[in-house]
C-alpha cells in the first residue's frame, strides 16, 4: 500500500476543548489510520461527542492540534458522521435526505441517481431492509430511520467514505439486523476503510474493533489491542457513576394480582417485570403505546397517575427540549408537591436534586437546559421523571438508547428495587440481554404474540426461535 493510502486519516495531539469552565475534553492524543476499527467507550458525558466532533470538524479544539491526512478538512479527508440523535429531515423522502449531504447531485433529473444510490447502499448493508427510497422519513419506524442514517454515512456520495463515525449506531436495530451492520463495518474495514464504533453495548465493540479507547473525564485513560480487554477489565476502566443506586436491590418473584390484560393476550401482575422482545417493527411499541393511551388522559393530569411512560424515542416523545433539566425531571411529579394548586418550588428542587444524584445525571447545575446535556444523560432524566412518581404502572420503550453500562446496571437494580414494592413495569428493548432481565417475556411477531417466556425459558435462543418460529411457519 503507498504511504498516502496507510497514512493515518487523522492525528490528534493533546487535543483539547474547554467551553467556559468546562474542560470537556482535556489533552487527547490519537490517531486513525486505513484499516482501524476503534472502539471508542466510556460513560455518559465522558468527552465522546466533544471528541467526535473535533474529527469531523464540528467544532474547532481550544488547544492542541487536529489533522488531516488527505486535506485541510474532514469532508476533504472523507470523515463522515452518524450522531446518535438522528439528523433526517422529516418531511423529505429517503432519497431527498440523501440529496443534502451529496453536492454531486444537480440538474432536474437528480432524484433517479439518488434513488438508485441509497437503495444499493442499504441493500449492501442491509439486505431486505424492504425500505423505499420514495418514503416520507415521518413514515419509518426508528429502527428504519436509524439504517437510512446509517446508509447516507456510507454511501458514494460523490467521494468514497474513508472514515465512518457511528455513534450508537445499534441503539434502535433488533440483534439480526444489528449484526448485518457489523458485518458491513468488519468488510469496509477490512477494505481500507475506517471506523470509529462508539457503543455502550460491549459486546458488539469486543466483536468490531481491533482497538479500544477508554474516555473518563475528558481524557484518554486507557488503549489497548481489544483483545487485551476482558469485558470487566473494560467496566472497571471506564469507572463507575452513580454508586448510590447499585445498592438499591429487592426480591425477585414476589407478585401481586394481575393489574392488565389486553385483547392480545398480554398480561401483568403488580410487582412483575413484564418484558417484550422480537424483531423490531412488529407490534411492541404501537402495543405499549395503546396501552399508555388507554389509561392516561389526553388532557388532564391527575394527582395520582395511573401510568408513566419512558421513551426511547428522545426528540420525539420524551424530552421537553426548550425546558431545563429540572422542569424536564419534574413535570410528572408537580401534581404529587402542588400545595393548592400551587407548584412547590422547594420540593421540586429536592426532587430533581435527589434524582440528580440517584441515576448520577452529569450536570453541575439541574437548572442547565436539558439540551447541555449528552444523549445518555438525557435518557437519564426521563427514567428521573418516571420513577419520581407514584405511578403503579411504568411502561418503558427500548429506554436504554445511549445509556452506559454502568448506568445500565444501576437502573436495572431501581426497576428491580421499585418493582418489589409493588410497581408494575412493562419493558420492551431490542436488546435481548435486557430482556433476560425480566420476569416474563412476550415475543411479538407480525404484530400478534407468539410466545410467552418465564423462569428458565427466557433465554436469547428461545427468544429468537419465537421471533422466527411465525413467518417460518407461513
Amino acid at each position: 500500500m503507498p504511504d498516502h493510502e496507510s497514512a493515518p486519516i487523522v492525528t490528534l495531539v493533546d487535543a483539547a476543548k474547554h467551553f467556559g469552565p468546562v474542560r470537556a475534553l482535556d489533552g487527547v492524543s490519537m490517531s486513525v489510520a486505513p484499516g482501524d476499527c476503534i472502539g471508542l467507550v466510556g460513560h455518559n458525558g465522558a468527552g465522546k461527542s466533544t471528541l467526535v466532533n473535533l474529527i469531523n470538524g464540528g467544532l474547532t479544539s481550544s488547544s492542541g492540534s487536529v489533522a488531516f491526512s488527505a486535506g485541510a478538512s474532514a469532508l476533504a479527508a472523507g470523515v463522515r458522521s452518524v450522531f446518535q440523535e438522528l439528523s433526517l429531515c422529516p418531511n423529505l423522502t429517503v432519497a431527498e435526505n440523501l440529496k443534502i449531504s451529496h453536492s454531486a447531485l444537480k440538474g432536474a433529473g437528480w432524484r433517479r441517481p439518488a434513488r438508485a444510490e441509497i437503495r444499493a447502499t442499504l441493500d449492501r448493508i442491509f439486505p431486505d431492509h424492504g425500505i423505499s427510497a420514495n418514503a416520507q422519513v415521518d413514515t419509518l419506524s426508528i429502527a428504519e430511520r436509524q439504517m437510512v442514517e446509517i446508509a447516507i454515512g456510507f454511501a458514494p456520495r460523490g467521494t468514497q467514505a474513508r472514515l465512518v463515525i457511528l455513534d450508537e449506531p445499534t441503539s434502535s436495530l433488533d440483534e439480526g439486523i444489528a449484526g448485518q451492520l457489523l458485518t458491513h463495518i468488519q468488510r469496509f474495514c477490512a477494505s481500507g476503510g475506517a471506523v470509529i464504533f462508539i457503543s455502550h453495548m460491549l459486546g458488539e465493540v469486543f466483536k468490531v474493533a481491533n482497538r479500544i479507547i477508554v474516555l473518563k473525564d475528558g481524557r484518554i485513560v486507557d488503549e489497548r489491542a481489544s483483545g487485551a480487554f476482558t469485558r470487566q477489565g473494560l467496566v472497571d476502566a471506564m469507572g463507575h457513576v452513580a454508586p448510590e443506586a447499585a445498592q438499591e436491590t429487592g426480591p425477585k418473584g414476589a407478585y401481586g394480582p394481575e393489574v392488565l390484560r389486553t385483547p392480545q393476550g398480554l398480561t401483568a401482575r403488580q410487582g412483575e417485570i413484564v418484558g417484550l422482545s422480537g424483531l423490531a417493527g412488529h407490534g411492541q411499541a404501537e402495543a405499549l403505546a395503546h396501552l399508555y393511551l388507554s389509561r392516561s388522559s389526553a388532557w388532564k393530569s391527575g394527582k395520582s397517575p395511573e401510568v408513566v411512560f419512558v421513551a426511547g424515542d428522545r426528540p420525539r416523545d420524551g424530552i421537553l427540549p426548550l425546558w431545563s433539566i429540572l422542569r424536564n425531571i419534574s413535570i410528572s411529579v408537580l401534581h404529587q408537591t402542588a400545595k393548592r394548586g400551587f407548584v412547590n418550588r422547594q420540593a421540586e428542587t429536592a426532587i430533581a436534586a435527589e434524582w440528580k444524584s440517584r441515576i448520577g445525571i452529569r450536570t453541575d447545575d439541574v437548572a442547565n437546559p436539558i439540551l447541555s446535556l449528552s444523549g445518555g444523560n438525557q435518557q437519564k432524566v426521563l427514567f428521573a421523571r418516571a420513577l419520581a412518581s407514584h405511578a403503579p404502572l411504568v411502561i418503558m420503550d427500548d429506554p436504554m438508547r445511549g445509556v452506559d453500562v454502568g448506568t445500565k446496571q444501576d437502573v436495572y437494580a431501581m426497576v428491580r428495587a421499585e418493582a418489589a414494592k409493588g410497581r408494575t413495569f412493562l419493558w420492551y428493548s431490542t436488546e435481548t440481554e435486557e430482556v433476560c432481565q425480566c420476569d416474563r417475556v412476550f415475543v411479538f411477531r407480525n404484530h400478534e404474540i407468539s410466545a410467552e417466556l418465564t423462569g428458565a425459558d427466557i433465554t436469547e435462543e428461545k427468544i429468537l426461535g419465537a421471533s422466527f418460529e411465525m413467518q417460518e411457519a407461513s
